[in-house]
C-alpha cells in the first residue's frame, strides 16, 4: 500500500473515532456503513461501529487513552484493507473527510493577507512578509555622531 493511502486510512480513522462521540454521528456512521459493508452485511457493520463507540465512550469515561488509541489503530487497519481491497472506496472516504474537516479560517501556509484601514495619505505604510534587518522610510539613515 503506497503511502498516500496509508495517511489516507490514518486520517479516515482518526476522524472516524471523533465522530464516535458527537452528535452527528448517526449521520456519519450511515456513511462508513456503506464504505465498509461492500459484499457484507450491513447491520454486522452498525453492531461493530456501534460496539466500537460504546467501548470508546466507556474508554474516555475511564481516561483510558490506551483502548481508545487501540480502538482507532482496529480501524484503521481495517481501513487500510479497505482501501486495498477496493481502490474506488479512496474516493468516497475522501469526500467524507472533505465532509467532516471544517474549513479554515487560517490563510495557507505561505500566504499574506494585509488590511489597511485609516487614514494613511500623510503617513508611510510598509507592508510585508518578511524584514530582515533595518528599515528607513523616506528619510536617509544619520550618520553617526563625531565626538
Amino acid at each position: 500500500m503506497d503511502v498516500e493511502l496509508a495517511a489516507l486510512a490514518a486520517a479516515g480513522a482518526t476522524a472516524l473515532v471523533q465522530q464516535m462521540v458527537t452528535d452527528g454521528w448517526a449521520n456519519v456512521r450511515d456513511r462508513v456503513v456503506v464504505l465498509f459493508s461492500r459484499g457484507r452485511d450491513e447491520e454486522a457493520v452498525v453492531g461493530e461501529l456501534e460496539e466500537s463507540r460504546a467501548d470508546l465512550v466507556a474508554a474516555r469515561d475511564a481516561a483510558d487513552e490506551e483502548a481508545a488509541a487501540d480502538i482507532q489503530a482496529s480501524w484503521r487497519t481495517r481501513l487500510r484493507r479497505t482501501l486495498r481491497d477496493d481502490p474506488a472506496a479512496a474516493a468516497e472516504l475522501r469526500a467524507l473527510l472533505d465532509e467532516l474537516t471544517p474549513p479554515s479560517t487560517a490563510p495557507a501556509p505561505g500566504s499574506l493577507h494585509n488590511t489597511i484601514s485609516g487614514d494613511v495619505q500623510h503617513s508611510a505604510v510598509v507592508q510585508a512578509h518578511t524584514v530582515v534587518g533595518d528599515v528607513a522610510i523616506g528619510v536617509p539613515p544619520r550618520a553617526p555622531r563625531r565626538p
